[in-house]
């Protein structure tokens, strides 16, 4: 599989971990992963994360997220979405950021001022590229 797109990617080991119904998924670790995790996890879409260091499973750094599920076995997750792709990037000024299922869902948005919701950075005023929607 080329790497050309790793938040794809990342988008897709969560969706693939929710489907087989995996606690975790483990998946290579980049800043901007990182701070797509920190914000699943202050939205309540997933339990946490660690960020774990080289070893003999995996040559660099991998984030291990723990999803979550309802007593029914539902994910918290119903929805991840790729906006911005490498040939395509999704640049919005603040009062363009999307809304995600009505403001139920989540924008993830990568500003000047870091990586931040789409929520927080419309209260900002700051616009950046729309990396995903999570709902």
């Amino acid at each position: 599989m080329s790497m050309t797109d790793p938040i794809a990617d990342f988008l897709t080991r969560i969706r693939n971990a929710i489907h087989a119904a995996h606690e975790t998924a483990e998946i290579p670790s980049s800043k901007l992963k990182v701070e797509m995790a920190r914000i699943l996890k202050e939205q309540g879409y997933i339990d946490g994360y660690e960020v774990e260091g080289p070893n003999a499973d995996h040559p660099g750094e991998v984030i291990r997220v723990r999803l979550k599920y309802t007593d029914s076995r539902q994910s918290a997750i119903s929805g991840l979405e790729r906006v911005s792709r490498p040939g395509q990037r999704h640049y919005v000024p603040a009062s363009k950021i999307p809304k995600v299922q009505g403001g139920m869902g989540t924008a993830i948005v990568s500003t000047s001022r870091g990586v931040m919701t789409g929520h927080d950075a419309r209260r900002a005023g700051v616009g950046g590229e729309v990396v995903a929607k999570v709902w």
